[in-house]
């Protein structure tokens, strides 16, 4: 599970292998085997001793900011795996390789957003044309990112790896409205949006899925790290001074998971207009916007989905994909399983 500070002024605790949340006058007592990470999301204190049972028991301490973007984390530092990853990753960051993967990730992102946008033309026949045309705009462009990789040459010159990258983030950039005009037309009429907007989100559907997605970041990073792979060294965003490039890459093959839950809650109509906060330029969620928002995405990513011939999480599907990448970076005569 995941243990989540949502109220500001809660206390995180420990009672041997125990770990005590206090809010007021209340106190709950939570076993450290029954709990995965700790999400921070609100203004709230812990003890010392609390940190340490958390890294003895290799549970990461994440802190959320108002927008939901992850802004620290703790971490008990040990590498996940072997260091022969990180050196592979790095020697690959560079190369068309590098890019090939992050093509086949991207290539994921379409699909994901093709099938959704499939099945809402399903669901909404009156919406049929429209969500037709997005449908074969996104095939379209999906095509010519793959075709970015017929045209990788052997040639690996920085120069030429540089220009596929651009090439590449101006098709997404162009997927994207196609994909986020059409999900507008999925929503009630007053909630429907003028394109994305980060930080802080303009409309209650982007400032939901700016947080969700921010909780996302944070699931990928930590599956990095338990993998072995370097959340810093990224193959497509590999500009980004001092941010978890990597994270940025992998995360577009699960941003699905995050719009169909806010898709869903609108669905279910469980947003209300007093679950957010008005900010100068924006909107921000409140105490129960996050609640709402944060028990949805969870029970989402725990629902157990087929992978591989096994029945597990969605969560948990992330960390076995980044496992085999990690693998796959490595020499075959170091392999790991």
């Amino acid at each position: 599970m995941q243990l989540v500070l949502n109220t500001y002024g809660a206390y995180l605790s420990r009672r041997g292998e125990l770990f005590q949340v206090k809010v007021k006058d209340q106190s709950t007592e939570i076993s450290a085997r029954k709990v995965r990470s700790i999400l921070i999301s609100t203004g709230a204190a812990f003890s010392s001793d609390a940190v340490q049972l958390a890294v003895e028991k290799n549970i990461d301490i994440l802190f959320l900011d108002k927008y939901g973007d992850p802004f620290g984390r703790v971490w008990h530092g040990r590498p996940g795996s072997t260091t022969a990853i990180r050196r592979q990753q790095l020697a690959v960051a560079q190369t068309d390789l590098g890019v090939q993967l992050a093509l086949g990730w991207i290539g994921r992102k379409f699909d994901n957003q093709i099938a959704l946008l499939t099945r809402m033309r399903d669901r909404r026949t009156r919406l049929s044309a429209p969500l037709t045309e997005a449908i074969g705009s996104l095939k379209t462009l999906k095509e010519q990112t793959q075709d970015l990789a017929g045209n990788t040459c052997a040639d690996t010159e920085t120069s030429g790896i540089d220009t596929m990258r651009q090439s590449l983030l101006g098709l997404e950039g162009r997927a994207g409205r196609t994909y986020w005009e059409a999900v507008s037309l999925l929503l009630p009429v007053h909630h429907r949006f003028e394109g994305r907007s980060r930080n802080p989100g303009k409309d209650p559907f982007n400032c939901l899925l700016n947080y969700s997605y921010g909780m996302l970041y944070g699931i990928v990073e930590r599956a990095c790290l338990l993998s072995g792979l370097d959340p810093y060294i990224g193959f497509i965003h590999t500009d980004h001074y001092n941010k978890p490039s990597l994270v940025f890459d992998l995360i577009e093959q699960y941003r699905i998971w995050a719009d169909e839950t806010v898709l869903g809650l609108f669905s279910a109509r469980k947003i209300k207009q007093d679950q957010f906060d008005k900010l100068k330029n924006g909107l921000t969620l409140n105490k129960e916007g996050k609640t709402v928002l944060i028990e949805a995405f969870t029970d989402y990513l725990d629902t157990a989905i087929r992978y591989r011939g096994r029945n597990i999480t969605r969560r948990d599907s992330i960390q076995f994909d980044l496992h085999r990448i990690a693998n796959d970076l490595l020499p075959q005569d170091t392999n790991e399983e």
